[in-house]
Parts: C-alpha cells; sequence; structure tokens
C-alpha cells in the first residue's frame, strides 16, 4: 500500500468525519453516540494539532484512508506530559500496515514535542487494536469494567501506556511541551 502520512488540515475534516462515524454508528469501539459534523471534526483537528497532533494517512490517489491523533490525557497540569492517543482506520483497511504507520509518525512527532507517557484506551472486545497496541509497546494497566453502555450492552474498556522518552525517572524539561 502506498501511503504517506502528514498533518491533518482542515480541508480532511470530511474524511475524518466518515471514517470515524462508521465507528460511532456500526461499532462500540467508539463510545460517542451521535457522529461529529464536518465542522466539528475540523475543530478537533485544529485543537489537537496546536499542541499535540493529527495525522492522516492518504494514498497515492489522493483519498483519506485512516487518522492518529494525540489529546490531552487530563486538563490537570500534572498530567501535561501524557498524551491520550488514538487511531482510526477506513472500515476494511484493518491488518495493512496503515495504522502501524500512522502511530509510529504521530509518536516520533509527540516525542519531539517533549511529551514523555501515552496512554489509550480500548473498548472491548477489539483483538485488532490491542494486538496493534501491544506490537508497538503499549502495556496493558487495567481494565475498566462495564464503564459504558452502547449498542444495548455495558462494555469494558482496557488501559495501556507506553513510554514515548527512555529513562522516565528524572524530571521532564523546563516549561511545557512545545
Amino acid at each position: 500500500m502506498d501511503l504517506s502520512i502528514r498533518p491533518a488540515t482542515a480541508d480532511d475534516a470530511a474524511a475524518c468525519a466518515d471514517i470515524y462515524g462508521f465507528y460511532v454508528r456500526h461499532t462500540h469501539i467508539s463510545f460517542e453516540s451521535e457522529p461529529p459534523s464536518t465542522e466539528e471534526m475540523a475543530q478537533r483537528i485544529a485543537s489537537c494539532s496546536a499542541h499535540h497532533a493529527w495525522l492522516v494517512a492518504q494514498e497515492a490517489g489522493g483519498d483519506v484512508v485512516g487518522f492518529a491523533y494525540g489529546a490531552p490525557y487530563s486538563s490537570r497540569e500534572a498530567y501535561r506530559w501524557s498524551v491520550e492517543s488514538s487511531v482510526y482506520l477506513e472500515a476494511g483497511r484493518r491488518r495493512t500496515g496503515a495504522g502501524r504507520a500512522l502511530y509510529e509518525a504521530l509518536f516520533e512527532r509527540l516525542a519531539e514535542r517533549g511529551y514523555r507517557r501515552l496512554v489509550a484506551g480500548l473498548a472491548l472486545p477489539n483483538d485488532a487494536s490491542l494486538g496493534l497496541h501491544v506490537s508497538l509497546g503499549f502495556e496493558v494497566v487495567g481494565t475498566f469494567r462495564r464503564i459504558g453502555w452502547k449498542h444495548g450492552e455495558w462494555r469494558d474498556v482496557m488501559r495501556l501506556q507506553k513510554d514515548l522518552a527512555p529513562g522516565l525517572g528524572g524530571a521532564p524539561p523546563v516549561g511545557e511541551p512545545a
């Protein structure tokens, strides 16, 4: 698959909204109940891009087939060096290497900006996403049982984490991530 990975722009909002909308409507992967509009997705892209990152995977022909982003893990100041990461691919694109390519580029960008730790949450079951995360060095740190209600069932959410910077024993750099 010939893909390029690049920062998302507002022009990618419709494609990202379409990709994500599938997961909102047809799966338990997202706990949102209504897909965001193109305008809302453009706002999310701008917000994440300002301090973290939002990347898209684009085929040689021009179609966006997936996206990954980093967002604040929590608004509390002590968490400012930690990022929540997510990746979504167009339906039927799992196990093509696109998710790995997006995540590897995202991790590099976030590390360059000074972030130290990644966290991810996976609504279960989700073997494909769990396999991707573990293969990229995430470790399972726990599971919230029956925490979300989606499509008529209680859903568990597994939490994972990954270090972006080796040797996290020392203090982070002075200031804020870039």
